[in-house]
C-alpha cells in the first residue's frame, strides 16, 4: 500500500512517499522537490556484528547520470567509482545520523540514496538526508530521530529556504542545517567572509524550518511506521570495572599534563601492566575497553572541573605555531604550517585554463579551475598501513579546505590560471584540515597568487557533564577529539567566516554552545592570522619563474576559425613551434601560456598575424609557396597568399620567374590590390621603388616613410639593383 505526505517549503512541494518502490528493502522512501527525485532505502542485518566496537553504518550515495539526461563520459559509458560530490553527499548524510543510533548498536546497517531525477536546480543531497531519516524512522531499525535538514541561502538581506544552484551563485552563505526537535546535530557551510552573528541567525532560521520537516516525517511514521526491534545494550561488568580501578590506582591521573608522545608512552605502559595483572581472568578486549572508558572519564573530569586539558593547556590556549614558505626550489609555491605535533606542507601549482578539472556528474557545474587535494599518509600518525586511493575522510577534508579558500581566490577574469593545491599531512595530532587551510594560504601567497585576504582555520572541541555543564576547548587535539563530544571546524579571514563544519557525538547541541564556540574560534583565528602574517604578509608581487605566464588577447570571434585551422591544424602547429599553451574561448579571448617570454611573444605574433586584416599599400615579408610561368604565390600572413605577377617581381624586365625567386624564399612585397573575393595582388617592384626613393631623398616625405639598409642585388645583365628583402617585418604605410 502506498502512503504519501507533502508540504510546501520555499515555494515548492516537498513530497515523501513510501510503499510503491523497493518492496523487499527494510524500508524505502521516495523524496521529491521540484523535478529532483531520490529513492532512499534502509536495511539492517539480523544479527549484530561480532568483534567490533563501533557502529557498522554505511551510507552510499548513488549518482545516476540518466537523472539529468546524461550519458557517462567514461570508456565504458557507465558510472564508475563515486564522484567527489557523491562522496561528500554520503558524508553529509552519515555525520548527523550516526550519533542518533543507540549506544552499543552493532547491527550492520546500510542506507542507499539513489538519485533518480535531477533538475540541476534543487539539491538532491539534502533530499537524500531527509529521505534517510524518514526511511530509518518508518523501519524496524532503532533510531532516535527524525531529523530535519535544510539548505539556507542569504541574498539581499533575506534568508532563503533551499535556494537553487543559480541562487547560490549570488548568496553570501551556502549553509546546511540538520537538527532534531530539540537541538542542532550538524552544520556545514561555505560563506563569503560573513560574521559569526549572521551564521548563527542562519542556523536558527534553518532549525525553525527543520521543525516542519520533522513534523512531515512524523506524519508518515504515524501512518505506516514499523515496530522497532528490541535492542538491549550489553550490561557493564561491574566486577571488571572494580578490578581495573583497583589495578590502576592513582596511576591514571599521572598520564595527563604531558605532551602526546610522552602521554602515549605512559598509557601504553599502563595497558601492559593492566593486561599482566588481569589477563588471566578477563579477555584482552574487555580489559582494554574498560581502561579506555576510565581514561575518557579522567580526561573529561580534568577539563570540566579543573579547566586543564590532556597536555596541560587551558581551555582557550593554542599550541605553539610555526610557519614557513618557499621550502621547495622548483614548485610554484610552498608553505608549511605547524601547530604542536600537527604539521602540514602545502604545494601550489599553476596551469593553463585547459588544465581545469572536467566534471562528469549531476551538478550543473561542468568544470573546476581551483582544486585542493589532501593526503594523509600512515607515517603521519606513526603507523604502518596500505596506501591506496583517497578515502572518504581525505576527500571530505580536501573539499572543506577548498571551500574555505574559494572565497579569496581571484576570479578567472583577473587571474586566468588553473590552480591546484595539495596538502601533505606530515604529522597529525588533531585538526589537520584546519592546518591545511593555513598551509594552503601560505602556499598561495608564496606562489604570488593575489588572494583577497589570508585565511586561517581552527577546530573547536567540547566536553559536557551530566548536569548541563560544558566546556568549549580551542585547538582540538587528537585525544580530545576521540574522547570529547564535538569537532567544530571554523575557517575564515579577519573579516569573516568562509567555511565551517560541525560534527557531534551528542544527540544535539544548544545555541549557547554554538555561540560560545564561534566566539572563541574568532579570537583564535585572529591570533593564528597574526602569526602567519609575520612569515608572509601578502602575496608575492611576482609569480615563480617556473610558473607559466598567461597572456590574454582578444580577437574578433569571426577569426577564431583562422587561428584553429582545419581540424585544429593551425593551432597545433603554433603550439608545437612555440612550446606554449593556447586556449581560445567563444568570445574571442585567447590565453597564451609559457614560462619562456620569447616563446610567448612569438606565439602572440603568430596569432595576431592569423587574425590581422590585409591592408592595401602595406608592405609584408612573405614566403614564396608556388611558382608559375606568369608569377609567384607568396604567403604574406599564415593561410593568406597573394600573386606577384612576373611584371611585378623586380624593377627591371624579368626573363623568367625562376631566375628571380624560388620556392621557400622570403621576399618583401606590397599589397597593390584586394578585390571583393579576397584575391590579393602583390608587387615586389613597388617595394624596390619605395626603397630607391627613400635612399635618394632621405630628408623628404613623411616621417613614417619606411627606411632600412639596402642590400645590392645582381641583375641578369650584371648591373646592381637595390633589394630590400632583408627586412623581416612589414611596416604599413601611414
Amino acid at each position: 500500500m502506498s502512503y504519501k505526505v507533502e508540504r510546501e517549503f520555499g515555494g515548492k512541494l516537498l513530497t515523501l512517499k513510501t510503499g510503491d518502490l523497493a518492496m523487499q528493502a527494510g524500508s524505502a522512501v521516495t523524496v521529491s522537490y521540484g523535478d529532483t527525485v531520490v529513492l532512499v532505502t534502509a536495511c539492517m542485518a539480523k544479527e549484530p556484528r561480532e568483534g567490533v566496537d563501533f557502529l557498522p553504518l554505511t551510507i552510499d550515495y548513488e549518482e545516476r547520470l540518466y537523472a539529468a539526461g546524461k550519458i557517462p563520459g567514461s570508456f565504458f559509458r557507465r558510472e564508475g567509482r563515486p564522484t567527489q560530490h557523491a562522496t561528500l553527499a554520503s558524508r553529509l548524510t552519515d555525520r548527523p545520523l550516526r550519533p542518533l543510533f543507540p549506544k552499543g548498536f552493532r547491527h550492520e546497517t546500510q542506507i542507499i540514496i539513489t538519485v533518480l531525477s535531477a533538475d540541476q536546480e534543487n539539491s538532491p543531497e539534502v533530499l537524500g538526508l531527509i529521505g534517510a531519516s524518514t526511511a530509518l524512522c518508518i523501519s524496524e531499525i532503532p533510531f532516535e530521530g527524525p531529523i530535519g535538514a535544510v539548505r539556507v541561502g542569504y541574498i539581499k538581506g533575506e534568508f532563503l529556504v533551499n535556494p537553487t544552484f543559480s541562487q547560490l551563485q549570488e548568496s553570501l552563505i551556502d549553509l546546511v542545517v540538520v537538527g532534531t526537535k530539540e537541538a542542532i546535530v550538524m552544520v556545514e557551510a561555505g560563506a563569503q567572509e560573513v560574521s559569526e552573528k549572521l551564521i548563527m541567525e542562519g542556523i536558527k532560521f534553518g532549525q525553525r524550518i527543520n521543525q516542519d520537516v520533522i513534523s512531515l516525517q512524523e506524519q508518515l511514521v504515524n501512518t505506516c511506521g514499523k515496530t522497532k526491534v528490541n535492542f538491549q545494550m550489553t550490561a557493564v561488568n561491574s566486577e571488571l570495572e572494580s578490578a581495573v580501578s583497583a589495578a590502576l590506582g592513582s596511576k591514571l591521573s599521572e598520564v595527563f599534563g604531558k605532551g602526546k608522545i610522552e602521554r602515549d608512552q605512559a598509557i601504553s605502559t599502563l595497558k601492559e601492566e593492566l593486561l599482566e595483572k588481569l589477563g588471566d581472568k578477563y579477555s584482552r578486549q574487555e580489559t582494554l575497553s574498560s581502561f579506555e572508558a576510565k581514561l575518557k572519564a579522567g580526561l573529561r573530569v580534568n577539563i570540566l572541573q579543573k579547566g586543564l586539558r590532556p597536555d596541560g593547556r587551558h581551555l582557550t590556549e593554542i599550541r605553539p605555531l610555526e610557519c614557513a614558505v618557499g621550502l621547495l626550489p622548483r614548485t610554484h609555491g610552498s608553505g608549511m604550517f605547524s601547530r604542536g605535533l600537527t604539521q602540514v606542507l602545502n604545494i601550489a601549482t599553476l596551469g593553463s585554463t585547459r588544465e581545469e578539472q572536467h566534471l562528469d556528474g549531476l551538478s550543473a557545474e561542468e568544470s573546476k579551475r581551483f582544486m585542493h587535494h589532501y593526503n594523509f599518509p600512515p607515517y603521519s600518525t606513526g603507523e604502518v598501513k596500505r596506501i591506496g586511493t583517497p578515502g572518504r575522510r581525505e576527500v571530505g577534508h580536501g573539499a572543506l579546505v577548498e571551500k574555505a579558500l574559494s572565497a579569496v581566490v581571484p576570479p578567472e577574469d583577473d587571474f586566468p590560471y588553473t590552480i591546484r593545491l595539495v596538502s601533505e599531512v606530515l604529522s597529525s595530532n588533531g585538526s589537520t584540515s584546519m592546518a591545511s587551510v593555513c598551509a594552503a594560504t601560505l602556499s598561495l601567497m608564496d606562489a604570488g597568487i593575489p588572494i583577497k585576504a589570508p585565511v586561517a582555520g581552527i577546530a573547536m572541541g567540547l566536553v559536557t557533564g551530566e548536569n548541563g555543564e560544558f566546556a568549549v576547548v580551542t585547538d582540538l587535539e587528537g585525544m580530545e577529539d576521540a574522547y570529547g563530544d564535538m569537532d567544530f571546524k571554523v575557517a575564515g579571514t579577519a573579516a569573516g567566516i568562509t567555511a565551517l563544519q560541525l560534527d557531534t557525538k551528542l544527540k544535539g547541541l544548544s545555541h549557547e554552545i554554538l555561540e560560545k564556540a564561534l566566539s572563541d574560534a574568532h579570537q583564535a583565528r585572529l591570533f593564528i592570522l597574526t602569526a602567519m602574517q609575520k612569515t608572509i604578509a601578502t602575496s608575492r608581487p611576482e609569480l615563480s619563474k617556473y610558473a607559466p605566464r598567461m597572456i590574454k588577447l582578444s580577437i574578433d570571434p569571426s577569426k577564431i576559425g583562422s587561428v584553429i585551422g582545419p581540424g585544429g591544424k593551425t593551432i597545433r602547429s603554433i603550439i608545437e613551434q612555440t612550446k606554449t599553451t593556447i586556449d581560445i574561448e567563444n568570445d574571442g579571448t585567447v590565453l597564451i601560456g609559457s614560462i619562456d617570454p620569447e616563446a610567448a611573444q612569438k606565439a602572440i605574433a603568430m596569432v595576431e598575424n592569423l587574425t590581422r586584416d590585409i591592408e592595401v599599400n602595406s608592405i609584408y615579408t612573405g614566403k614564396v609557396t608556388r611558382i608559375f610561368g606568369y608569377g609567384a604565390l607568396v604567403e604574406i600572413l599564415p593561410g593568406k597568399e597573394g600573386l606577384v605577377h612576373i611584371s611585378e617581381l623586380a624593377d627591371y624586365r624579368v626573363p623568367s620567374v625562376e631566375e628571380v625567386v624560388k620556392v621557400g624564399d622570403e621576399i618583401m612585397v606590397k599589397v597593390i590590390d584586394l578585390d571583393r573575393q579576397g584575391k590579393i595582388s602583390l608587387s615586389r617592384r613597388a617595394v624596390f621603388q619605395e626603397s630607391t626613393q627613400a635612399t635618394s631623398e632621405p630628408n623628404q616625405g613623411s616621417s613614417s616613410a619606411p627606411t632600412w639598409p639596402h642590400t645590392p642585388r645582381r641583375r641578369p645583365d650584371g648591373t646592381e639593383g637595390k633589394s630590400p628583402d632583408s627586412r623581416r617585418y612589414h611596416r604599413p604605410r601611414s
